[in-house]
C-alpha cells in the first residue's frame, strides 16, 4: 500500500455538496458497498437509499458476495438487487454512490461500472485508506464510528431536516442497525459521545433498537452455532499468548451446514481471553476451478497499553480498515496466510 494512496484518501466534498450533487443528478443512481456487506454497509446504503427516493430519485441498490441471512427482515426485496441474482446494472446509471468502502479490492464485481467514471462516482466512508481515483467526491469521515453517521447527515440534509431526530423511522432503523454493529452494540472503543448522541436521536425517531437486536444477534442457525464450535476448535495461542489465530476451511463449513455469512463476530470470540492483545480469523473462499486460492483474514484487536495497530498489519497485507478492527483477502492457501499473518504478527 502505497504512502500516496493512504494520503490522498481524504474528504473533497461536503455533505451538503454531495446532497447537492446527487439531487440535481438526472437519471438512475446506483448505491454500492463492499463485498459481503455487514450490518454498517446494509445500514447507511438502505438508508440513503430511501431518502433519496424520498426525494424523487431513481435509485439502484445492489449488494455482492453474499449479504447476511437477516438481510430480508431490513430491506425486502423489492428494494434492493443482489449481483448474483442479477448481475450489474443497465449503463443508464448517472452516477454512483459508493458507501462503507473507497477500495477497488472491495468493490470487485462493481469495477466494470466505476472504472473511467470518476466524475459521477461519490464515496462517503469511514476507514482510514482507499483508492481516491474511484470518486473525485469524497467525504471520508475517518473518526466516525460507522459509515452510518456521516449516512445520517446525507439523509438529514437530503430531506430538510433540522435533526437526525425527525428522520422517517423507515430511515432511522437501518441508521441504528449500522451505528449499533459496528460498535459491537456500543461496547468496542469506537463508541463515542456523538455516536451515543445520534443512537439516542434515532431511537427518539422510532428505531426499535430491541427489535434490531434480536434480528441480528437472536437469529442463529445451527449451522453458525456448529462453525463457532469448529473455529475454536482451531484456535492457536502464539507470542506468549498474546496473538490468537482460527482458522475456518471449506470442508469445516460443509460439516457445520454453515454459510460463509456466518463468520461475524467470530475475531472478537478470542479477545475474551485475558492475555489475548490480537485476534485473527483466516476463512478459505470459494473461487473458480482453476483460479488461485483466496484466503480472508478478519483481525480485531484490544484497547489499551500497548495496543496493536490491526490496520497498519492488515495494510501491509494488502488490506486496511480501522486500528481496531481490519482485515485483507490474500491469494495464498489457509496454511500459506496463517505463516504471513503470524509473521506480520511478531515483526
Amino acid at each position: 500500500m502505497s504512502a500516496d494512496r493512504v494520503d490522498r484518501y481524504d474528504t473533497t466534498a461536503s455533505i451538503e455538496q454531495i446532497a447537492s450533487f446527487l439531487r440535481g443528478t438526472s437519471g438512475k443512481i446506483g448505491i454500492g458497498t463492499h463485498m459481503k456487506p455487514d450490518g454498517d454497509a446494509i445500514g447507511s446504503t438502505l438508508a440513503t437509499a430511501r431518502a433519496l427516493r424520498r426525494v424523487g430519485k431513481d435509485v439502484h441498490l445492489i449488494y455482492m458476495g453474499g449479504p447476511p441471512r437477516w438481510l430480508d427482515d431490513f430491506a425486502p426485496r423489492s428494494e434492493r438487487h443482489t449481483f448474483e441474482e442479477d448481475g450489474l446494472p443497465d449503463p443508464e446509471v448517472s452516477a454512483w454512490l459508493v458507501m462503507d468502502t473507497g477500495s477497488w479490492s472491495q468493490l470487485e464485481q462493481l469495477t466494470p461500472a466505476l472504472t473511467g467514471r470518476s466524475g459521477a462516482v461519490v464515496i462517503v466512508d469511514h476507514h482510514l485508506q482507499g483508492d481516491p481515483e474511484i470518486g473525485d467526491r469524497r467525504f471520508i469521515a475517518k473518526n466516525a464510528s460507522a459509515a452510518a453517521q456521516p449516512a445520517a447527515e446525507l439523509c438529514r440534509v437530503l430531506l430538510g431536516l433540522g435533526s437526525a431526530s425527525e428522520l422517517p423511522v423507515d430511515i432511522a432503523e437501518p441508521l441504528f442497525l449500522g451505528l449499533a454493529t459496528d460498535t459491537g452494540w456500543f461496547r468496542h472503543s469506537n463508541t463515542r459521545p456523538e455516536t451515543l448522541r445520534l443512537a439516542a436521536d434515532l431511537i427518539g425517531a422510532g428505531a426499535n433498537h430491541s427489535r434490531i437486536y434480536a434480528t441480528v444477534e437472536q437469529s442463529d442457525t445451527v449451522g453458525r452455532l456448529r462453525l463457532i464450535a469448529k473455529a475454536l476448535g482451531s484456535l492457536e495461542l502464539f507470542g506468549n499468548d498474546r496473538i490468537a489465530i482460527m482458522s475456518l476451511s471449506h470442508a469445516d463449513f460443509e460439516q457445520a451446514g454453515a454459510s460463509q455469512g456466518d463468520t461475524g463476530g467470530l475475531a472478537d470470540m478470542a479477545l475474551v481471553i485475558q492475555s489475548v492483545r490480537v485476534s485473527a480469523v483466516l476463512t478459505e473462499q470459494h473461487v473458480k476451478q482453476g483460479a488461485p486460492p483466496l484466503t480472508k483474514i478478519s483481525m480485531r484487536s484490544k484497547e489499551g497499553v500497548g495496543a496493536i495497530d490491526v490496520n497498519e498489519i492488515c495494510g501491509r497485507l494488502g488490506g486496511g480498515g480501522h486500528a481496531r478492527a481490519s482485515g485483507a483477502r490474500m491469494s495464498l492457501t489457509l496454511e500459506q496466510t496463517r505463516s504471513r499473518v503470524l509473521e506480520a504478527l511478531l515483526t
